[in-house]
């Protein structure tokens, strides 16, 4: 019999779902900060794992001259590419925001406006410059004439296409930050499984299919990258995600919501060229080194690639304590936000301890999966992977605590705390040593691992005091 309505009762309409998940903000906070981080950490991982892939083909392939071309040239890039995706660190800042108290219009908007702030960087000045400048970045670093030759195309292929990782990587920010890890994780998998297939058939040829070697790698990133950023823009057109691109607004740049994501972001950008100009002038130390060859290969294995299993897990923990940490704060829960990010600092230090046992331990064997047979790079590499074992710990805490001073607004310090202790100490220790008693592997090793130290205590410190709580989120205008 069907069911009838009594002319007394009253037909309550269903309350539509809310756009953003509320228990980013409400309810247990462990499990909110986990939601975020999980798919963030395996994202990193795997990505970390292409490139360790990346290094084992083309270390057994071509030599370990081309692991060296390929860490030096990472290097270099991450000049780059950390300033512009660093830009999308105030998109991330604002979608929090906005996300934590409801506003969709205003997170849409924000999005857009990323997205073509990236796309004039990328064309404009990326491709052009990248491409020119290439064998001059490489004279900088001191790299010896058999790695420049392998590094020159792999870098020049990867300033000119880099669009697709601009993409993807605002597009996980923008995500992770309304709250939705688990879609950047698919594409990130999605993205890197492509990679992979195409550099294990690029990079030794295949069948018809020319060995184009190191390049070979450069271009598989490029291809997989770029094919995730075409379905992306398909997606944000269409809707159906957490973030979407707004209707009926226009296509023209909005200049109040740039300037604000340059107000949060430039920072962080400056911040991501202080620490890889680091990088690039520590690249020149080991360049000087009796030894360069070997300690460059040392260095592009286990701290650029191996040192990787606890950085990108680090950095997922980064960014899952901005993201829970500015929501809260946009929701008016300053308190939770603070513990947010302290849940996040504990995951960074258990995780990063238990895979400092593997570089301690077994040093020689992680070597020997990237074909570094020689006994000088053995050597060597064990040196740096039992620091590394110590100072990951330093570094999982410390990028944390970047977290969340940078998703509630808060950019210069970590500015400031980066070029003390990603720049100043590290190089100074080692200027210092050099024109002493002369440098060697184990000292440069060192001074890495007391700028960790130091990045730590200063971002501690900083977040504890709390003035971040005060900072003002505002695109200045109204939504439409």
């Amino acid at each position: 019999m069907p069911e009838t309505i009594e002319e007394n009762e009253t037909i309550v309409p269903e309350k539509p779902r809310p756009r953003y998940d509320r228990s980013i903000v409400e309810g247990p906070l462990g499990p909110a900060v986990w939601k975020i981080a999980w798919p963030t950490m395996l994202t990193n991982v795997i990505a970390g794992l292409q490139g360790i892939v990346d290094h084992i083909v083309v270390g057994n392939v071509v030599g370990f001259k081309a692991n060296a071309a390929i860490g030096v040239s990472w290097q270099i890039f991450l000049v780059v590419i950390v300033f512009i995706s660093s830009l999308f660190t105030g998109m991330s800042i604002l979608v929090a925001r906005f996300a934590g108290a409801g506003q969709e219009l205003k997170v849409d908007r924000t999005v857009y406006q990323a997205f073509l702030t990236a796309i004039i960087i990328s064309f404009g000045v990326m491709a052009p410059v990248g491409y020119f400048a290439s064998p001059y970045l490489l004279d900088l670093v001191n790299a010896e004439a058999g790695v420049k030759a392998e590094a020159l195309p792999y870098l020049r292929i990867t300033f000119v296409f880099s669009l697709g990782l601009l993409v993807f990587f605002m597009l996980s920010g923008a995500l992770r930050s309304a709250g939705d890890a688990r879609t950047p994780m698919i594409l990130g998998v999605v993205m890197t499984v492509l990679n992979l297939v195409l550099n294990i058939i690029l990079i030794p040829g295949l069948g018809p299919i020319p060995a184009f070697g190191t390049a070979g790698a450069a271009m598989g990133t490029s291809i997989a990258s770029g094919v995730v950023a075409i379905y992306a823009l398909y997606r944000l057109i269409a809707g159906g995600w957490v973030v979407s691109f707004p209707k009926g607004l226009g296509y023209k740049p909005d200049w109040a919501i740039i300037r604000q994501i340059f107000r949060f972001g430039l920072p962080t950008g400056i911040q991501g060229i202080a620490m890889n100009i680091g990088g690039v002038f520590m690249l020149a130390f080991i360049g000087s080194l009796a030894q360069s060859a070997a300690a460059q290969a040392a260095f592009a294995v286990g701290y650029t690639q191996l040192f990787s299993l606890i950085t990108w897990t680090s950095v997922g923990l980064m960014g899952a304590a901005a993201a829970v940490a500015g929501q809260n704060l946009g929701a008016g829960n300053p308190e939770r936000a603070a513990n947010a990010v302290h849940t996040a600092a504990k995951f960074g230090i258990a995780g990063s301890a238990f895979i400092g046992l593997f570089f301690f331990f077994f040093p020689e064997q992680l070597l020997g999966f990237f074909g570094m047979k020689e006994q000088a790079v053995i050597e060597i590499g064990t040196q740096l992977l039992q620091v590394l074992s110590i100072s990951g710990i330093f570094i999982s805490a410390a990028l944390t605590y970047t977290g969340g001073l940078q998703g509630t607004g808060d950019t210069k310090s970590p500015l400031y705390i980066s070029i003390i202790s990603q720049v100043i100490i590290p190089l100074g220790i080692c200027f210092i040593i050099q024109q002493t008693w002369g440098l060697e592997p184990l000292h440069i090793w060192l001074a890495i691992l007391a700028g960790h130290f130091v990045r730590f205590a200063l971002s501690y410190y900083k977040f504890r005091q709390g003035r971040w709580q005060s900072i003002e989120v505002s695109i200045d205008r109204t939504e439409a």
